[in-house]
């Protein structure tokens, strides 16, 4: 028999926490294993503990934290679930059925849709597609459909999946990376350079908890810096584009890929320049 676990990481997150367990009871996993980052979440299922480091939530080694207490209960496969996501009815179903046949190593995602902000009492338990954006640029096979995607860059960790042992094969996620933004390309990158396929899976949906975003606040912005240079370290190219522009244009940091140049403006932690001395990588 298939043991799957759902995979979750949270740092004072209950309300959303919780509104991700209502949704999993409707298509509940064999395991939900929950990795508090500096907390130990009170909810049903396993719950791993990891320390927070002084440069920000540590993502990364939470996510492989939760991957290795899984397989360690006999986990066949891995849903990886971001906690402001409620799973769709089908969600976990889907995701167990299409990592089964599929050649190895396979990355799976679901289609992830937008909520807007709840309404008094919170989301309701179900009509959530009612609800929900679809997101513009990502498709959304139907249900049933499984779909290669020879886009990478489309890869989110928001909600993914594949087989505990194309996990252990691509090596999980590179613990160098702590705070906001990076782990999940670097995850790409190197799962495609080991010869992964990513694949969307129809009908394996989750809905994303309206919240507003938080990579303008200072502390996010030097996270943002500090992983794009160390990504820019391990392979050579900007990560992130598009946010580095937009920080840009907004003041809170100075980008010239063509000088290789990415500094915190005057807006974001006093405009201290992250060096990339600071960020020799050690490996994965």
């Amino acid at each position: 028999m298939t043991r799957t676990a759902v995979v979750t990481i949270t740092s004072n997150r209950d309300a959303h926490l919780g509104r991700q367990l209502i949704g999993l009871a409707a298509d509940p996993p064999d395991l939900h294993v929950v990795v508090g980052m500096g907390e130990r979440p009170d909810v049903p299922g396993l719950v791993v503990q990891v320390p927070v480091p002084d440069t920000g939530l540590p993502l990364a080694a939470a996510r492989n934290a939760g991957a290795a207490a899984a397989i360690a209960a006999g986990a066949h496969v891995l849903v990886f679930l971001d906690v402001d996501c409620i799973p769709g009815p089908a969600m976990v179903s889907r995701y167990r059925e299409a990592a089964g046949p599929l050649p190895g190593p396979a990355v799976l995602c679901g289609p992830v849709t937008y909520l807007p902000p709840a309404p008094p009492g919170g989301y309701p338990a179900t009509g959530l597609a009612d609800l929900a954006s679809p997101h513009p640029a990502r498709p959304a096979p139907p249900a049933g459909q499984v779909r290669p995607e020879p886009r990478w860059e489309l890869f989110w960790s928001l909600s993914f999946a594949l087989t505990a042992a194309d996990w252990i094969r691509l090596g999980g996620f590179c613990e160098q990376y702590t705070g906001y933004g990076g782990e999940d390309t670097d995850f790409a990158v190197t799962a495609s350079a080991a010869g992964a396929t990513l694949y969307w899976v129809g009908g394996a949906t989750a809905f994303h908890q309206h919240h507003p975003p938080s990579r303008t606040t200072p502390a996010r912005v030097a996270e943002i810096v500090r992983n794009a240079t160390l990504f820019r370290r391990r392979h050579g190219w900007w990560p992130m584009s598009g946010w580095l522009s937009e920080l840009a244009h907004a003041g809170l940091v100075t980008f010239d890929p063509g000088s290789d140049r990415l500094t915190l403006g005057c807006g974001a932690s006093g405009g201290r320049p992250v060096r990339t001395a600071e960020l020799r990588p050690r490996g994965r």
